[in-house]
């Protein structure tokens, strides 16, 4: 037992350690908001299944529709020095919460770009379930290595065309500050290096490896998870160098649809993340769209439930006339958009707190790390050798 008092110690946006309790917490947290439907024995791959919307997805299928299945995730264990991951804590929940369940859901620790990676899990798959039901891609990283050539790939968080300067959102002693940050042309080896990182080639050789294996159970689906988001984060995002691996994301979506699969992205919407909140200009827009929407804001679980209605068939899919799945159209409306952008112009380093729920952001930013999270006492040590789960 090594247990410990934890303190959100960091810089910037990244924290060195991570909290156990809050971290279970949170899973819970995320779980009690989901309304259950009666399991129907579906089988699922996720991921990237351990943050973000990886996350979110897997708490919802467990907790809506009470799914078997894999969740594929790379997370840090802890040390002497240091606590596990985030990830790390909130697997192991997930793992408890599925037992909870009655569900057998077991969950990998490797590294999903690999070759090795995919053998692994398509034979836990083969031996368990003999094929899947739905795969669910929420991978993001800021590397790739490619198991076939050995290449290493990093990805670039630069503007496409023309330089861009961007109002950001930092936090300086917990008192918001309002920053130009300049953003670089990406070159053109940077861009293709993005979409190796970040586009759909792993996604595809996911699928091929099921595909090839008989593993796709008839009528199966796979989404990969994806962001278009404001005009105003548009030329750091989405006609950036990353935008330019969403583009290549969705055009998989559209090559393993003519191939005979039922591929699609589905489009997310603006969420605070550990890789959101990496982002030049995202956390101030984001902080910005929680000023104006409030409770209307819908969180990654909420909108994770209603993928797996629309994935299962319990409602009918919302695509948009290039075949993704639409779970951001209450960001992008006129008027929320209109209101967003006021707000935006309008910002001040002066008035900065006023106008962005800033307060609200840094919260969301260290409960990512389980702090901040109600009911836990941060006082008291907190246990965090932690196991990982060896299967439900």
């Amino acid at each position: 037992m090594t247990d410990r008092v934890i303190k959100p110690l960091g810089r910037g946006f990244l924290f060195l350690d991570s909290h156990p309790a809050g971290c279970a917490r949170i899973v819970r947290d995320a779980a009690a908001q989901v309304e259950r439907r009666a399991p129907e024995r579906r089988t699922a791959l996720v991921v990237g299944s351990s943050s973000g919307y990886g996350l979110a997805a897997t708490i919802a299928g467990l907790a809506r529709y009470g799914i078997d299945g894999v969740g594929v995730s790379f997370e840090k264990a802890p040390t002497a020095r240091r606590t596990a991951t985030a990830g790390w804590y909130r697997t192991a929940e997930t793992a408890v919460l599925a037992a909870e369940y009655g569900r057998e859901f077991h969950f990998v620790n490797a590294d999903a770009f690999a070759d090795t990676t995919k053998t692994e899990v398509l034979d836990l798959i083969a031996e368990r379930w003999g094929g899947i039901d739905h795969l669910i891609y929420s991978v993001a990283a800021p590397r790739r290595v490619d198991p076939r050539t050995g290449e290493t790939y990093q990805s670039a968080l630069k503007a496409i065309g023309a330089p861009h300067t961007t109002k950001s959102l930092a936090f300086e002693d917990g008192r918001p500050m309002l920053q130009e940050v300049g953003i670089d042309v990406a070159t053109e080896d940077e861009i293709a290096q993005t979409v190796k990182v970040m586009g759909g080639e792993d996604w595809a050789r996911w699928v091929s490896a099921l595909e090839e294996r008989g593993l796709l159970k008839p009528g199966a689906n796979t989404v990969a998870l994806t962001y278009i988001g404001s005009e105003l984060t548009g030329p750091i995002y989405r006609q950036g160098s990353i935008g330019a691996a969403k583009a290549d994301l969705e055009q998989t979506a559209l090559t393993l649809s003519k191939n005979g699969v039922q591929a699609m992205t589905s489009v997310n919407g603006a969420a605070v993340t550990q890789a959101s909140s990496a982002i030049p200009g995202i956390g101030l827009y984001v902080s910005l769209l929680h000023k104006v929407l409030g409770d209307g804001l819908q969180t990654p679980i909420q909108q994770s439930v209603a993928l797996w209605d629309q994935l299962t068939g319990e409602t009918p899919l919302d695509l948009d006339d290039e075949v993704r799945i639409r779970l951001d159209r209450w960001e992008l409306t006129d008027d929320v958009q209109a209101a967003v952008r006021a707000q935006w112009e309008a910002a001040t380093q002066e008035n900065i707190a006023d106008v962005a729920d800033t307060e609200w952001f840094l919260a969301e930013v260290r409960r990512l790390y389980g702090f901040d999270v109600p009911g836990v006492d941060y006082e008291a040590p907190a246990e965090v050798d932690v196991e990982w789960p060896r299967g439900v």
